[in-house]
């Protein structure tokens, strides 16, 4: 080889060229798909278990993001304004609805094993689920029958879909786990609570904004408790009175060296000076090491003492990004031989939404809230204030505190004696460092020293940035994600393996590997392409991540993008001088190390040679390589410039056969790989694995060898070739001497094509000599026009390609070549340019522009056709011999260069280039938006499109669907209109466009790198909506029709325009009058005027005034033209006509007016009259009453005065109210004797109040039956199966079920535990039964004997509450009532009256009664004289009555004497006396009927002296009274209702509050034993309805119990109650029962008076009612064990009150009337029939049977 040839290496990286894909850098490794909206996802770092959280469901996904657990938490029965079903004793009066769970909190906790899993429903409640399966419970919470569960403890996470929480678990430093929660506040006041609801409906205990719970699951107590003590200092509440200026919405909280950070924005009222929205970053410190220490042991940490906080502002100078959206926290470099600093990342927006990324320095923060800390104790100033917002502020300003110094730790964290928590104001600011539209989410990696970020996108895109140290941009990647759904704010990288990222849109969770290094195939574009996770695997020979690269942690095996592509591997020869025997080689760049390797040079298949390795000095290595004799390299053929053998490779991945393309001046070529072999033993197998570097091409080259002009010789300089040109020839350039460098002139030896068109566009290929040594420096004309060179084509000196320009008009001419330093050279052959023209000749991507080509000749042939680049066809419409018009096909590529369009004849290919011309295709037009939105009905109104690229538009169709079609007019380059079609009716539509007759679908994908102006477009996908609304009206100022006009004069309108939200602008009005347009002059939206100035010259009397609004044409009136002359006459005469009639209107107007005047002052002063007559009257009868009652309380006897009935009477009275009655009117003897002593009282002879005794005979076995009977009762089986069996009988009546369970109830009354069980059970089967129905019925009648059971239960439950509690006011009522009613007039016969509360007992006359005091002395009473107020219009017996009362009212009443047993007599002042009877000789006679007496009648005066002697009894004659009075309007009367009910109003809320309320002392235990007994029955039924507790509870209790004791008080006093107080106490009885219901009262005017009486008073006495309930519950629960201890002692107190024997006896009845029944039922029962009761109670009728009835009386 001569020893002047050099080698020059060259890399061989092109060899492996292969079709690049898509530059993403990103790329999505897994995804799932939910059908629900995705709230939150955990990662768990071990077991990769990925935990997501939708609405109504979790999922448990493995780490690729399969399903392997799937749990439903929604929809549930839930109401805002309802506390949590698991707190106990919480019913809930609102109605609940299925409510979606919205999950609000989800946060792992390895070490306990648990998944916190936070909802929206229930109040926010979270729960603790299993890690290894999230569809169980990992802890119950709370634990059943847990008492101790406040709201608090339930109420943690916000409780509506649109509020945020976030939360952070942490081990304190005892090891306790913690849970930090930050809550947006949702109560009254924002715009999550409902609307229409008080305060009064909030949750009895707010959820603080922020706060640290106990987490610790083996202390279930504290479970969720704030758990430092005081507890107020663990949470961070906003007062109440300052909440709509604090609105928290939290963003992110992390954990930062031993702080917590929460990041948040306040979210106050738009508007407020003080409450713009901002963003906040606030720190706490936590508790996890380091505690502080005091002498009683360590001090946990305060949440409110540490608590500081600060804004962050993204943005200078008015350009501010001011609400937070995302923040990660990440370790970065930014300098070099600097360590990593912690910096927050944090993504803002502004209204615009525009967004940014901003980073801050956390050490900037903590040097800011130190001084903040310092400037608050020693040096206040306005920078720093005290939170006073929150309940543990202390007042806005700082107090100094002296020169006091504070530590490192109170800096840091405050301590107990500072002033906290604090709030700096200065904003920490930060310029932007990346600035987009629709940021959404932020997370960082420090990759290789390079700071990392991904960005998520609210359109569906993840952004990749690589930052350089200074924080400026060196690239970015864009992903599309499915769905362009946005991201969610939170992105996470995998814990084992940060080259993947979980991120998580609306629908899906996504895990995106962060680097596609494969796409990149050579060393240079791995580096250059600025992505810091891709690096070059130089042992693998390819572009990976480093994880991937197997020898990637071997000292330079990995080459990152920080080393720069100057590490590239690459090989230089040495010495430069190439021997004959073998070759240096020296390898650079970054190279493992060689030394003990194996490394061979290859020349070809199966060729090589051994290396040897003689230098390794780090990225530098030397090695030789022995060369084969010349005769082994194959000569390359002259003239094909291509190696003639095939070359094997072992490159991976390179193909094992490839064919080397080598240029042409190479004599010989040498190839050289470095191999390195690594042997690994396997089985005694040796397997050899050749990991190529592939580095070098060696180069051979001979400078005389293809060169064979000057310019060939000199070009050869830029490929490194050391040549010359020098004695006409090519040699070294060390051969020359002198070297002269300049060359000939140039010499054009052919051109082609010869012709081309006018436009240019040719491709012009000349070749020649000497045509220049580089591209650079030739220039090639056509005459005066210039032919651009082609690089990429020029051979050097012998040939060159260039495009034609564009000449201004057809010629011929020659091409000259222009070559700096050797001149021009002129062709022999000259080009033409033919008129060959199209146009246009550019036109958008997506096809359909119609062209003109024009030229000669072009209809000849049979057949012609229009290729476009010679593939595409352009479609003719129409040709003649000059033109031809066709419309282009759409780009083949999306990004395409011009392309030939070119005229075939008769199917052979285009060869002329004079034929063809070219054509570009551009950017595709884009449509923004359309305005307006809405058309009438009628069509034709301007829609105007906006976009751009409108230019390339020939033609514009607009398509309404399913309405029609209208032409567009393109009017700029961004503006085109379109008129809107007619529609038939209202509705929305959409709307697309046919631009050049292609449908437009929208602008085309987007790429990496795509503006967020085209991001948003896309969404459009060529739709719009426009909807169509009514047509407008119109009418002119008076809604007249014919409008008359006197012709010379100008005309103007007024025209109204009807409501309309179409937004009509003024240009779009037109206003005909006839033919003649009229001016219109607008003066607001719906009013215009009309104006037309010149004279109306036609022949026609009539012109109609017609709107014009697009198609809308509406004729709204017409205008009549006339003479001036006549309407002038016509005019006075109409004036005068009606000047008379408004002169005669006025003057009836006026007579009629003080006619009604003097009739309404007439009617007012009667009103006024009346009432200040009711005033007056309820004033002073309510004064005279509390004074009569005033007097009566202090008289009553406290022990004796109320007559109290004893508890035997009052139990026999409510349980046998009927049979009572009876006995009363046959058993009981007479009451009174007449006695020197007076009345004496005589017991009652009721049955079960008497002695039981059987005869001689039968005695022995009736009390053996009793007995046994007694026994069976007692059995549970036997008497529950006894009652169901009579029960199923038709003919065992209603009045029997009751009287059974009285008897039951009195047979029972010793043991009442038991009677209890009985009933309970009893009640369980109802509820069965009811439940299956309508359970809201049940217990409202008593028809079954467990309702009767019920009633004698509570009747002996509440008998003590009731005479201790209830029985004074309801005694004061009953008095009030009697007293009432005696203060007016009383109807003797009827018993109606002036005073009460019933209308049916109303007086509706106006007799006029004067009361008058009269002395009375009763003898043989043994007391003094009294003075009895009488009324003057009483009868003689009413008198008496009262008298009877005035003597006896500390006496029951069956200890009165009645007034028929005495006599009256009246003494007067000559102590003449007179009986005075009801009737008798003196009595008037009226209508042949006598009047009874009255006081007035016989004329008793004032102070009068009376006696009451007891003389025998008289028989008295009454009389029916008539009245010959005066009618008035009845209802005139009924305001006496109000004058009584308004003084009786203060006794009846006394009585009500007495049953309403809970005395601490007497509480009722049997309300709260039954009402939880309620509970809990409608808790295992599922019945969570409130309305039907309520229902229950009131039919159990008030309606039950109470309103009998109402309506009556006989059951509980020794009272008369007379008809008329019965009718009153039955509209008292009303109220309470409308008080205890559930539906509101609809009364209007024809609503009965009983009920609108106290219908104002209802709505408070229901609150009563409401609280009533709420307090029962809310009494700690009563266990079995207390209530019974409780029924035993009642049982206790009342033993042996009654017969039971005798109740027994009555029971047996119904035993021996149904005694096949019941037999049957025992024997069907499995229990009774196992313990032979149908036997025992066979031996029952056996010994009983023949005795019975001569046993007991009849009851």
């Amino acid at each position: 080889m001569p020893p002047s040839i050099e080698i020059a290496v060259l890399l061989l990286g092109v060899l492996a060229l292969e079709t690049r894909r898509s530059a993403s850098a990103l790329h999505i490794q897994q995804s799932f798909a939910t059908p629900n909206q995705t709230n939150n996802f955990v990662v768990d770092p071990v077991s990769r278990k990925v935990y997501l959280a939708t609405v109504n469901t979790v999922y448990q996904l493995n780490g690729t993001l399969s399903v392997e657990v799937e749990k439903r938490t929604g929809p549930v029965e839930d109401n805002l304004l309802c506390h949590a079903p698991q707190l106990p004793q919480a019913p809930c009066e609102h109605p609940k609805s299925l409510t979606d769970n919205y999950n609000k909190l989800l946060k792992l906790d390895r070490e306990q094993g648990v998944v916190v899993v936070c909802g929206s429903v229930y109040q926010g409640f979270c729960e603790l689920r299993k890690m290894e399966n999230i569809s169980e419970i990992a802890v119950e919470f709370p634990p059943q029958g847990e008492k101790t569960v406040f709201p608090s403890m339930l109420n943690i996470a916000a409780n509506h879909p649109n509020a945020s929480t976030v939360g952070l678990i942490f081990k304190s430093h005892g090891g306790n786990t913690r849970l930090l929660v930050g809550a947006t506040y949702t109560g009254a006041g924002t715009q999550f609570f409902p609307k229409n609801h008080s305060k009064e409906d909030l949750r009895f205990e707010n959820t603080p904004e922020i706060a640290i719970r106990s987490l610790n699951v083996r202390d279930l107590s504290r479970l969720f408790t704030y758990d430092i003590n005081p507890s107020e200092d663990n949470v961070f509440k906003i007062k109440q009175e300052v909440k709509t200026k604090n609105k928290l919405n939290f963003v992110h909280v992390f954990i930062q060296k031993t702080y917590s950070y929460i990041a948040f924005n306040n979210d106050a009222k738009m508007g407020h000076k003080e409450s713009q929205p901002n963003s906040i970053l606030a720190r706490i410190c936590l508790d996890t090491d380091n505690p502080r220490r005091n002498p009683t042991g360590p001090e946990s940490r305060k949440l409110t003492e540490s608590y500081i906080q600060m804004p962050l502002q993204c943005g200078f100078n008015g350009n501010i990004y001011n609400r937070l959206l995302s923040v990660y926290s990440a370790d970065i470099h930014t300098g070099d031989g600097k360590s990593a600093e912690p910096y927050l990342f944090g993504v803002f927006s502004k209204a615009d939404r525009k967004s940014a990324l901003c980073a801050f320095k956390f050490g900037d923060i903590e040097e800011e809230i130190r001084q903040g800390r310092r400037n608050c104790s020693n040096s206040p100033s306005s920078d720093v204030q005290v939170l006073d917002s929150v309940i543990q502020g202390s007042g806005a300003a700082c107090i100094q505190k002296g020169n006091l110094v504070l530590q490192p730790e109170q800096l840091d964290c405050g301590a107990a004696h500072l002033q906290h928590p604090l709030a700096l104001r200065r904003p920490l600011r930060a310029i932007p460092v990346f600035e987009y539209s629709g940021l959404s989410s932020v997370s960082v990696d420090n990759v290789h020293n390079h700071t990392v970020v991904f960005l998520g996108t609210s359109n569906g895109r993840l952004r990749k940035l690589t930052l350089l140290a200074n924080m400026t941009l060196a690239s970015q990647r864009t992903l599309k994600l499915p769905a362009s759904e946005g991201v969610h704010h939170i992105m996470t990288f995998d814990p084992s393996d940060r080259n993947f990222l979980y991120l998580m849109t609306s629908h899906h969770m996504l895990r995106v590997k962060v680097a596609d290094c494969d796409q990149w195939r050579s060393c240079g574009d791995c580096l250059g392409a600025g992505d810091a996770h891709c690096g070059w695997c130089t042992l693998e020979n390819r572009c990976t991540i480093q994880k991937e690269c197997s020898h990637g942690l071997l000292a330079r095996s990995w080459i990152s993008m920080s080393e720069g592509p100057q590490q590239c591997p690459s090989m230089t020869l040495t010495p430069p001088e190439i021997s004959i025997s073998d070759v240096g080689i020296l390898i650079n760049g970054s190279v493992p190390d060689l030394v003990g390797s194996r490394v061979e040079c290859e020349y070809g298949p199966g060729v090589s040679t051994a290396a040897t390795v003689h230098l390794d000095y780090g990225p530098a290595q030397i090695q030789t390589c022995p060369l084969l004799p010349r005769e082994n390299y194959q000569p390359i053929l002259p003239g094909t410039g291509e190696a003639a053998n095939r070359l094997s490779f072992g490159c991976v991945p390179f193909p094992s056969a490839i064919r080397l393309t080598l240029p042409v001046q190479l004599q010989y070529v040498i190839i050289i790989f470095l191999m390195l072999n690594e042997a690994k033993h396997s089985s005694d197998v040796v397997l050899q694995q050749y990991l190529s570097l592939c580095l070098s091409l060696v180069e051979v080259y001979n400078c005389g060898v293809g060169s064979s002009d000057c310019s060939q010789c000199w070009g050869r300089e830029d490929q490194g070739h050391l040549c010359g040109w020098c004695e006409n020839s090519c040699r070294p350039r060390d051969d020359c001497q002198p070297v002269r460098d300049q060359c000939p002139p140039p010499e054009i030896h052919k051109i082609s094509p010869l012709r081309g068109p006018v436009e240019g566009g040719t491709l012009l290929t000349v070749q020649g000599r000497n045509l220049g040594r580089r591209a650079g420096a030739v220039k090639v004309f056509i005459g005066d026009v210039s032919c651009n060179l082609q690089p990429e084509h020029y051979t050097v000196s012998v040939e060159l390609v260039c495009v034609t320009g564009r000449s201004a008009h057809d010629k011929t001419d020659i091409v000259r070549v222009e070559v700096e330093q050797s001149g021009t050279g002129s062709s022999k052959e000259s080009f033409s340019y033919l008129l060959l023209s199209m146009e246009p000749n550019k036109g958008p991507r997506a096809g359909g522009t119609r062209v003109t080509i024009r030229g000669e000749h072009l209809d000849i042939g049979s057949q012609v056709r229009v290729k476009v680049n010679n593939t595409l066809e352009c479609t003719i419409t129409d040709k003649t011999d000059e033109t031809i018009e066709c419309t282009m096909p759409p780009a083949p590529q999306p990004h395409t260069e011009p392309v030939s369009v070119c005229v075939e004849f008769e199917n052979l290919p285009c060869k002329n280039e004079e034929l063809s011309t070219t054509y570009s295709y551009e950017k595709n037009p884009t449509i923004s938006f359309i305005h307006p939105k809405k058309s009438y009905l009628s069509g034709g109104r301007t829609i105007t499109v906006t976009g751009q690229g409108f230019d390339l538009v020939q033609s514009v169709t607009m398509q309404v669907l399913e309405i029609g079609e209208t032409t567009c007019t393109v009017l700029s380059v961004s503006t085109i209109t379109c008129a809107s079609p007619p529609s038939s009716q209202s509705q929305q539509t959409s709307v697309q466009f046919f631009l050049n007759g292609v449908l437009y679908t929208g602008d085309s994908p987007s790429s990496p790198g795509t503006d967020p102006e085209e991001e948003e477009r896309e969404l459009h996908k060529g739709h719009f909506l426009l909807e169509y609304v009514e047509d407008p009206q119109f009418f002119t100022a008076n809604k007249e029709k014919l409008i008359k006009h006197h012709l010379g004069e100008p005309l103007t309108l007024i025209i109204n325009k009807g409501p309309s939200d179409l937004e009509l602008v003024p240009e779009e009005y037109s206003v005909m009058i006839g033919p003649y347009p009229c001016n219109i002059s607008f003066h607001n939206d719906q009013l215009f005027h009309c104006t037309i100035n010149e004279l109306l010259s036609t022949s026609e009397r009539e012109l109609p005034v017609t709107v014009q609004v697009g198609n809308f044409h509406h004729t709204i009136a017409k205008v009549q033209l006339g003479g001036s002359e006549l309407a002038i006459v016509v005019s006075i005469v109409v004036c005068c006509v009606l000047l008379l009639l408004c002169t005669v209107a006025l003057v009836v107007y006026c007579t009629k007016s003080r006619r009604a005047e003097r009739y309404w002052q007439k009617t007012l002063l009667q009103m006024e009259e009346m009432e200040s007559q009711i005033r007056e009257e309820i004033r002073k009868g309510f004064a005279e009453l509390q004074t009569d009652m005033t007097d009566l309380t202090k008289e009553l006897n406290r022990s004796q005065g109320i007559p109290f009935l004893e508890y035997k009477q009052f139990v026999t009275r409510t349980f046998f109210p009927k049979m009572c009655s009876d006995y009363e009117k046959s058993l009981v003897q007479p009451a009174y004797e007449n006695d020197a002593l007076g009345p004496r009282a005589l017991p009652e002879t009721h049955p079960l109040l008497q002695d039981w005794q059987a005869t001689n005979t039968t005695r022995p076995n009736v009390e053996e039956g009793i007995t046994l009977f007694s026994t069976l009762l007692n059995n549970k089986h036997f008497l529950v199966t006894f009652v169901h069996a009579l029960e199923q009988q038709k003919d065992f009546a209603v009045r029997d079920r009751c009287s059974l369970a009285s008897l039951l109830t009195i047979a029972l009354h010793g043991k009442l535990e038991y009677y209890t069980s009985i009933m309970k059970d009893l009640l369980v089967d109802l509820i069965d039964a009811s439940a299956s129905k309508n359970p809201k019925l049940m217990l409202r009648r008593t028809e079954s004997v467990v309702e009767k059971m019920l009633t004698n239960w509570m009747s002996i439950c509440m008998y003590s509450y009731l005479k201790e509690t209830v029985g004074e006011p309801f005694f004061l009522l009953l008095c009030a009532i009697k007293q009432q009613i005696n203060k007016g007039s009383i109807d003797a016969i009827t018993g109606k009256a002036r005073y009460t509360l019933n209308e049916e007992w109303l007086l509706r006359e106006n007799i006029e009664a004067k009361p008058q005091n009269i002395n009375v002395s009763f003898q043989g009473c043994g007391m003094d004289s009294l003075s009895v107020r009488v009324m003057n219009t009483d009868t003689i017996c009413q008198v008496k009555e009262k008298i009877i009362e005035a003597f006896y009212k500390n006496l029951p009443f069956s200890q009165w004497p009645r007034a028929e047993d005495v006599d009256l007599e009246w003494f007067d002042s000559g102590s003449n006396s007179k009986l005075l009877r009801d009737l008798d000789n003196s009595s008037v006679m009226e209508d042949g009927r006598k009047k009874l007496n009255t006081v007035f009648h016989y004329q008793v005066p004032e102070g009068a002296s009376l006696v009451l002697p007891h003389d025998e009894l008289m028989e008295t004659k009454k009389s029916h009274r008539q009245s010959h009075r005066k009618k008035v309007l009845p209802e005139i009367y009924l305001t006496r209702l109000l004058s009584t009910k308004g003084t009786l109003q203060k006794f009846l809320d006394d009585l009500f509050q007495a049953i309403l309320s809970i005395p601490p002392d007497r509480p009722p235990l049997a309300v709260k034993y039954f009402f939880d007994f309620l509970e809990e029955q409608a808790d295992k039924r599922g019945i969570t309805d409130p309305d039907t507790l309520h229902i229950w509870k009131t039919n159990s209790l008030p309606l039950r119990f109470w309103v009998n004791i109402l309506k009556n008080p006989q059951f509980v006093f020794d009272i008369d109650k007379t008809d008329h107080m019965d009718a009153c106490l039955s509209v008292i009885a009303q109220a309470f029962i409308d008080a205890c219901s559930i539906s509101d009262l609809q009364l209007g005017k024809d609503s009965p008076t009983n009920k609108l009486l106290y219908a104002k008073e209802i709505p408070e006495y229901k609150k009563r009612v409401q609280c009533y309930y709420r307090q029962i519950q809310e009494m700690p629960p009563l266990s079995e064990q207390e209530m019974n201890a409780h029924l035993a002692e009642e049982s206790r107190k009342y033993r042996n009150e009654f017969n039971t024997n005798l109740a027994l006896t009555e029971i047996y009845k119904y035993a021996k009337r149904y005694r096949t029944q019941v037999v049957s039922a025992l024997e069907s029962n499995p229990t009774a029939r196992r313990t032979h009761l149908h036997h025992k109670f066979e031996q029952v009728i056996a010994l009983v049977e023949d005795n019975i009835y001569e046993c007991c009386s009849e009851a």
